[in-house]
């Protein structure tokens, strides 16, 4: 088993031992785990391999692809403020941000986006790592892309 790095509060003894698990039990290559309660971190545990080669060893701030792991957190917040009355799954994601409405996506309600057929899988052109971190520029190059298909038709990212 590869050598597990850095902290876990004795309170969080069996995330530590999920993570080993992950290695011993299922073959894992590489990774971390952070936790932190009431702004405090109470695990922040990382190890393995950062190649297939296995020739960069996982180090605290090795940087990978997150994909889709927002997806959940973010349906359960959704969820959360609609139960709240704070958010109408049905209504129009233009109700919300207006600027979204541009190029036939007038017709696109929050949940499509949340089930993914909102027509919009991407902006219409690839943004640079800069465009993508500057908030303005990736919103209103979402917001200016016409649906791939019919909202509400069909799923697909």
């Amino acid at each position: 088993m590869p050598q597990i790095h850095g902290h876990c509060d004795d309170r969080f003894a069996g995330v530590r031992a999920a993570f080993e698990e992950n290695f011993t039990e299922r073959g894992e290559l590489g990774a971390a785990v952070t936790v932190l309660v009431g702004g405090a971190t109470v695990v922040d545990l990382w190890g393995g391999w950062a190649d297939a080669a296995r020739t960069r060893p996982w180090e605290r701030d090795t940087l990978v692809n997150v994909w889709s792991t927002g997806k959940g957190p973010t349906a359960l917040c959704a969820h959360v403020l609609a139960d709240r009355g704070l958010l109408d799954l049905d209504a129009p994601v233009a109700h919300y941000w207006p600027e979204f409405a541009a190029n036939g996506k007038e017709s696109v309600l929050v949940r499509h986006l949340l089930s993914h057929r909102s027509g919009v899988a991407g902006p219409d052109t690839q943004l640079t790592l800069e465009e993508l971190y500057d908030w303005e520029t990736a919103c209103a190059r979402l917001a200016a892309t016409a649906p791939w298909w019919e909202p509400g038709t069909r799923s697909g990212y």
